[in-house]
């Protein structure tokens, strides 16, 4: 390998790192520009927040959250990215399995929230007793619900698509180079 390719290697790494850092903030500012719209009352009981413009700061807070999570998934999908791939892949084939990820996590979102608005719905007393600031409303109950769960959902999302974004990797990495051959 020329010095050449391993700088670009090294370059390719380093922007994948990035990348995944980066789409942590993207995805925690998306989801908390629809968390923030849909129940501010969530952000205010469970930040204790009293101020006004509570979907900005929740919006900031996905931003905040997001990249600190991204830093951690860009550990482990970055080096497993360069471990499977032996820093020979480039950036466009990270890119492309960072886009199915990215999919990952905005459906666990979805389901998540989905999931916990249905426990609401079906057991009202039950959602109360275990959440003790879900409002007494239906109505803002059921966004109380989504935001709770659509969060829980989007962790538990990245943390499964960290596992399986580099799976993914490894099984197109293979045909990768067995189209190559």
């Amino acid at each position: 390998m020329t010095e050449k390719n391993k700088q670009s290697n090294f370059q390719t790494i380093i922007l994948v790192a990035l990348t995944c850092v980066l789409t942590g903030g993207f995805i925690g500012a998306t989801t908390n520009m629809i968390n923030g719209a849909v129940s501010p009352y969530y952000f205010k009981a469970i930040m204790n927040w009293d101020f006004q413009d509570i979907w900005k700061a929740s919006v900031a807070q996905g931003i905040l959250e997001g990249l600190l999570y991204g830093v951690i998934f860009s550990v482990i999908f970055t080096t497993g990215f360069g471990i499977v791939t032996k820093g020979q892949a480039p950036y466009g084939f990270a890119f492309h399995q960072l886009i199915k990820i990215i999919a990952i996590v905005f459906t666990c979102w979805t389901i998540g929230g989905l999931l916990a608005m249905f426990l609401a719905t079906l057991s009202p007393d039950f959602y109360k007793a275990h959440f003790p600031f879900t409002p007494t409303n239906k109505t803002e109950m059921l966004k109380f619900a989504w935001v709770g769960g659509s969060i829980w959902g989007g962790m538990i999302g990245g943390l499964l698509s960290a596992i399986l974004g580099v799976v993914a990797i490894k099984n197109s990495w293979e045909k990768e180079l067995a189209t190559r051959q």
